[in-house]
């Protein structure tokens, strides 16, 4: 059976090289776009619930534009629809927001008028170099607030740190709001790690089971949530309980998951990539 969140496939088309698995009236190639929006939601069908987001600067491959909605499939390989005004020509990134949040501002000034409000991990492409600011395609950002793509994080643990605090929100996947695997999406994808983007995709395609003790940086899986440790004994997770991204000891959160019905862990998992 296939999965739909991976498959490019809705009836009325589907990604070529589909052709003869999945039926579909046409096959098509697609073509590349890059979101134009600070945040995106990604969702299930038109005017549908969100499944995930992609964040400014993302690139998909559209497969259908219509009605005002674009069948696309995610650089993850997740597929869903995007409003067609959140899509545009392809860019090129050089640097992405490695701080909470920043602003692109009309001018080489933070007392003008800020233009987008970006959420770490947006993309921008860098296009001049001023004292304080970089001129980027989006506008004016303080340098300080961004990082060249090909200088990513070395340690995901630190950059789930940096959205503590951060509101729970279901299917989110930015500094405005996350859900679990939203926080691990972010923090992997900042260090450069590959990361599918639910958490049971999470829990099958990362790392390498482990039953020593816990090291920073492992990851925590139950039935439909998945945490972060950031020491043997402390966890960091987005979660509803909360509604919010929270430090919560790893035992405490065990017993109380169990307790309110969600059930044990199911899995532990170690990249080896860090």
């Amino acid at each position: 059976m296939t999965d739909r969140r991976l498959t490019p496939a809705n009836g009325r088309v589907a990604a070529m090289h589909l052709a003869g698995s999945v039926e579909a009236k046409r096959y098509v190639e697609g073509w590349s776009a890059t979101v134009t929006v600070p945040v995106a939601d990604l969702c299930q069908s038109p005017d549908g619930p969100r499944d995930r987001q992609l964040l400014i600067g993302a690139r998909a491959t559209v497969f259908e534009d219509r009605n005002g909605w674009a069948f696309v499939q995610a650089s993850d390989g997740y597929v869903g629809y995007l409003r067609s005004t959140e899509l545009g020509d392809v860019t090129v990134p050089t640097h992405f927001v490695a701080t909470v949040a920043t602003h692109a501002y009309a001018q080489e000034d933070f007392k003008s008028a800020d233009l987008h409000h970006l959420p770490f991990g947006a993309r921008v492409t860098v296009l001049d170099e001023r004292r304080r600011f970089f001129e980027t395609n989006l506008g004016f950002v303080p340098k300080s607030h961004l990082r060249a793509i090909d200088r990513p994080f070395s340690d995901p643990a630190t950059v789930a740190q940096l959205h503590f605090g951060v509101p729970y929100l279901w299917g989110g996947n930015s500094t405005r709001g996350h859900d679990c695997s939203g926080l691990i999406t972010a923090s992997l994808t900042a260090c450069d790690i590959t990361c599918p983007a639910d958490s049971d995709m999470q829990r099958d395609g990362l790392g390498q089971a482990f039953a020593d003790a816990y090291q920073r940086g492992d990851l925590v899986f139950w039935d439909g949530h998945v945490g972060m440790m950031v020491d043997a004994d402390t966890m960091i997770h987005a979660n509803a309980h909360h509604m919010a991204t929270v430090y919560e000891p790893i035992e405490r959160a065990i017993l109380r998951i169990e307790a309110q019905g969600d059930g044990p862990v199911i899995a532990r998992k170690r990249l080896s990539s860090i």
